[in-house]
């Protein structure tokens, strides 16, 4: 008899952990023990407000953020004067060849000046202290539902099984938890507040109030006012309000609802989070999960993948799997599940209502970054764009929005700054920006001289046309902002003394350095990250003025300019050249290889277009990484993802996933910056990670650089069999594919624009063309290419025959 019920048990939990493949698969995180650390909670977001819940028993920790909680004021002195002769004098030692002599003047004139940057700030910790009625638990299970954006924990004590539900809901603007039992009057808490920034509360009608302002000497004076308000919900259950904490008693459920605001562009924000925690808390708690879900789960299940043997291990906890593999057991599933996860993130950080983009951390705050040197802030030299690199290619191209809004923002400073340090039109921005404009270039021109770094963020509305190909928003939105930096871009270079190539500068290669006369030097003029981005906003700035059929005379401009761009070159020992100039590296094993954003995310150097290019990318990769001591984290080895991808190269593409995973992640899969890594005591989590990490997959799945569709350009061995849907190309598609040992067994481009689409057919076997179901016959060029034009809602299939 003990035997059976053994049994059926162990069969419920087989049952209960199993999930179907395909459309609505349940993608999960789950643990069967609370977080004991913030690394090991599980994140929320709404995509202004979030929370890390630890999931604990009889003492819960839900850390609050909110993603306009910023320390720092605006500053008007932050750049420093220096105007166009300044300049044109400074390039002359430059081209005479006195680069130290240079560089020490450009560290003297052009650092900028912050005085309150500022920096995110977490809140601090609601803490649940429950009283349960007996010692003993079991059948504890906390769950993260990728699907729903629910955050579940269950466990039972004694005769009593309870249940808490998590969510950061978009539609009602506010956190919302949720604790019941199956026994009636079983839920007893304590509620109170922890609070990392100086803060009085209060108690006024079942609610905990919380007010402050998000000072923080170290990054400078000011900060914002911020509110926020908890409100508890327990019918038929005693509750008492203290100064500072709630105490329910003899509840049978409890839901609790949370908003914070900030006075960040926003005047009213105490009426207004009293007013949303008003109508969240008018609502049941069954229609505030409905709404929510209703929202979250549509946009999340865009884009499913599956890859053979990816269940093969969803019965053991998340975290057990992260240990099995990083002692070297293959788990192809948590490829799935991580890249899932990144789209997630994106989803909880940046949606089209969020007040900001992700920042270092998205709002999910561990008060760590933040007391760094570098801090929780907007990195415009290559974390940033990571951030964002999934949307798109993700079918979340929604949440690009703020991002765009907050490149409008800079626009507006940055104009400033192209006049006052450079004497120039248009628009720009460096390596460093916060939340109030900071544009000016940083304290040091190792990594703050960085002007292009504005191109770098533009790039993104340009992507997003791409994908999209709407011309509304390419008018009202993207070309304008790129229109500005192109201006900006015209103004500031300058010819070469000989007069054949236009030139930035002095800038950098975004925080590397070479050597010159013995000496480590990191200005110098028109390094190739500079002439790639410039190219970028010039060519894609000229292309919309086209489409829209406007700025004749611009465009004209715009082109002649693009004419005279030095060509990207070669080391002597075949590598790409990552300053104009052949020097030599000084940091050999440097993390940064931004001079590679030709190959990825651009498209300036690829296999076919420019192969001897190609080769001496490659040559540079394998140099930074067999460099004594390479500086690898958790942003550059998503970086090796995507740069293998593009040289189609699906074993290094694969071996950079494990170790992004193995090396670079924590017990909750977000990504980390090590510990020993830029002056980090300790292991720090940073957003891009998972982000670009997510986008290395995606390229290895599907590319369309070249002019093209290709399915599986960089598939691993190790997947031998799988299928997605949904993922995103440019030209405005949806593409899926069904894979097995032989190739591409079925696949299919779901047209979402009119549009002319190329595919590359697989190179083997024998195939069925079919369009809206009806059989064709196309003409391949040599390539194998075939170029057909569909109409907004068309589905054009391959299928292995």
């Amino acid at each position: 008899m003990k035997l059976m019920k053994n049994f059926f048990i162990l069969l419920f939990f087989l049952l209960s952990s199993y999930t179907i493949k395909g459309e609505n698969r349940d993608v999960v995180l789950w643990y069967t023990a609370p977080a004991d650390e913030w690394m090991k909670s599980l994140p929320i977001g709404n995509g202004r407000l979030a929370a890390m819940v630890y999931g604990g028993i009889d003492a819960e920790t839900i850390a609050l953020n909110e993603s306009s909680m910023w320390s720092g004021e605006y500053d008007e002195h932050q750049e420093r004067p220096f105007g166009k002769q300044k300049l044109n004098e400074l390039r002359k030692l430059f081209f005479e060849g006195k680069l130290v002599e240079g560089n020490r003047q450009a560290a003297k004139y052009l650092s900028g000046t912050p005085h309150s940057f500022g920096t995110h700030l977490p809140i601090g910790d609601l803490k649940l202290d429950f009283i349960h009625s007996a010692k003993k638990v079991s059948d504890y299970r906390r769950v993260l539902s990728l699907n729903e954006g629910i955050n579940k924990v269950t466990y039972r004590v004694g005769d009593v099984n309870y249940t808490r539900e998590y969510f950061a809901t978009n539609p009602d603007d506010a956190i919302v938890i949720r604790v019941s039992a199956d026994k009636k009057k079983s839920v007893s808490a304590t509620l109170s507040l922890q609070m990392l920034r100086e803060a009085q509360i209060s108690t006024e009608d079942n609610q905990l109030i919380f007010k402050g302002k998000a000072s923080f000497p170290k990054q400078g004076k000011g900060g914002v006012c911020f509110e926020g308000r908890i409100a508890v919900i327990a019918p038929r259950a005693h509750i008492q309000k203290h100064i500072d904490k709630i105490t329910v008693e003899g509840a049978d459920e409890m839901t609790i609802v949370i908003d914070i605001r900030t006075d960040y562009k926003n005047q009213f924000y105490q009426n207004l989070c009293k007013e949303t925690v008003r109508k969240a808390a008018s609502r049941s708690y069954k229609a505030l999960k409905k709404r929510h879900v209703s929202d979250f789960r549509p946009l999340f299940e865009r884009v499913s993948l599956n890859i053979e043997g990816d269940d093969t291990f969803e019965h053991l906890p998340t975290d057990q799997r992260w240990a099995r593999l990083k002692a070297g057991n293959p788990d192809e599933g948590l490829n799935a599940l991580f890249f899932q996860y990144g789209r997630y993130l994106l989803l909880a950080s940046s949606r089209h209502n969020s007040p900001l983009p992700v920042a270092l951390q998205g709002p999910f705050n561990d008060n760590l970054a933040c007391n760094m040197c570098w801090t929780s802030d907007y990195h415009l030299d290559i974390n940033t764009q990571q951030n964002y690199w999934i949307a798109n290619v993700g079918n979340l191209a929604e949440c690009n929005l703020p991002l765009f809004s907050y490149i409008k923002d800079l626009s507006v400073h940055g104009a400033k700054t192209a006049q006052v340090v450079y004497g120039c039109k248009g628009w720009t921005a460096h390596t460093v920006a916060n939340i109030w404009g900071f544009t000016a270039p940083s304290a040091g021109i190792g990594y703050g001289l960085f002007p292009t770094a504005s191109s770098w963020i533009a790039s993104h509305l340009w992507t997003q046309y791409e994908y999209t190909l709407d011309k509304e928003y390419l008018a009202k939105t993207a070309y304008p902002l790129l229109k500005g930096n192109a201006e900006f871009l015209l103004d500031y270079m300058t010819e070469s003394p000989d007069g054949k190539y236009l030139m930035t500068g002095p800038s950098i290669s975004p925080e590397n350095g070479f050597r010159y006369q013995n000496t480590y030097l990191s200005a110098s003029m028109m390094p190739t990250c500079d002439r790639v981005l410039v190219y970028e906003t010039l060519n894609s700035c000229m292309q919309a003025a086209s489409i829209l059929d406007i700025d004749r005379a611009f465009q004209d401009t715009l082109k002649q300019a693009l004419s005279k761009l030095p060509p990207l070159r070669l080391r002597a020992n075949g590598a790409v050249r990552e300053w104009f100039e052949d020097y030599e590296e000084a940091v050999p094993n440097h993390r940064h290889t931004t001079h590679l954003l030709a190959l990825y995310p651009f498209s300036q150097i690829s296999l076919e277009k420019t192969p001897e290019l190609a080769s001496g990318a490659r040559k540079t990769i394998e140099g930074r990484l067999s460099a004594k001591n390479w500086e690898d984290v958790e942003w550059s080895r998503a970086n090796m993802m995507c740069f293998y991808a593009r040289l189609k190269d699906p074993q290094e593409a694969y071996n950079s996933t494990l170790i992004l995973l193995k090396d670079f992640t924590r017990e909750n899969l977000l990504s980390i910056s090590p510990k020993g890594i830029a002056g980090a005591p300790y292991d720090i989590f940073i957003f891009d990670g998972n982000a670009a990490g997510a986008a290395g997959i995606a390229e290895m799945l599907v590319q369309n650089h070249e002019g093209y569709i290709e399915f599986l350009p960089c598939l691993p061995k190790q997947w031998k069999k799988g299928s997605y849907e949904g993922l995103c190309v440019r030209g405005g598609g949806e593409v899926a594919v069904d894979w097995d040992e032989t190739g591409v067994r079925k696949a299919s481009i779901y047209a979402t624009v009119d549009n002319k689409y190329a595919v590359k057919l697989p190179v083997s076997g024998k195939y069925k063309l079919t369009l809206n179901k009806r059989s064709i016959s196309l003409e391949t060029d040599v390539r194998g290419v075939v170029t057909f034009s569909m109409q907004a809602g068309d589905k054009f299939e391959i299928t292995q025959i």
